[in-house]
């Protein structure tokens, strides 16, 4: 494993991938439990989030690796196909699975997504458009929104529901 670590305008991440691509994104600079430091093998991560914080970037094009189980998965791709600027509830990404009662189990899957920001769980509100829980914390998440210009809220809009 590797990793680096990068600022971003929402904090420092922590970048951590394996052969097989893109394994976390963690919120703060640390340095993972055996993993090595290799700044070249994030090149293209860190450009794209770079790109991404400066509103040049809609969608990312990183070969992703994060480990869950089948409905986590399953969780995590209905996330990647929320557009840039959208929002969904849990009951739509359940909806979406073909299972309407697993609100819950999805927002459990939300909560564990280990690719924040490239696996756009940020994206994810309430059933009433309120913001939910974030790893990065509720600012984060609104500022993430506000800069995608998500529905028709304003910055200021989402600062206030935090």
């Amino acid at each position: 494993m590797k990793y680096v670590s990068m600022d971003s305008p929402i904090g420092p991440l922590t970048l951590v991938s394996g052969a097989d691509g893109l394994r976390s994104i963690v919120f703060g600079a640390q340095a993972p439990d055996g993993a090595e430091l290799d700044a070249r093998a994030h090149a293209s991560v860190v450009s794209q989030l770079n790109e991404y914080f400066r509103g040049q970037r809609r969608a990312f094009d990183i070969p992703l690796a994060p480990r869950g189980t089948p409905f986590r998965r399953s969780v995590w791709r209905q996330l990647l196909r929320i557009p840039f600027g959208e929002t969904r509830t849990y009951g739509d990404i359940a909806r979406a699975l073909g299972n309407p009662g697993a609100a819950r189990a999805v927002g459990m899957a939300n909560h564990d997504n280990p690719i924040p920001i490239v696996i756009p769980c940020h994206r994810v509100v309430g059933a009433d458009g309120s913001l939910t829980g974030y790893a990065g914390g509720l600012d984060v998440k609104a500022r993430l929104l506000a800069m995608e210009g998500a529905g028709a809220r304003t910055e200021s809009a989402w600062a206030a529901a935090v």
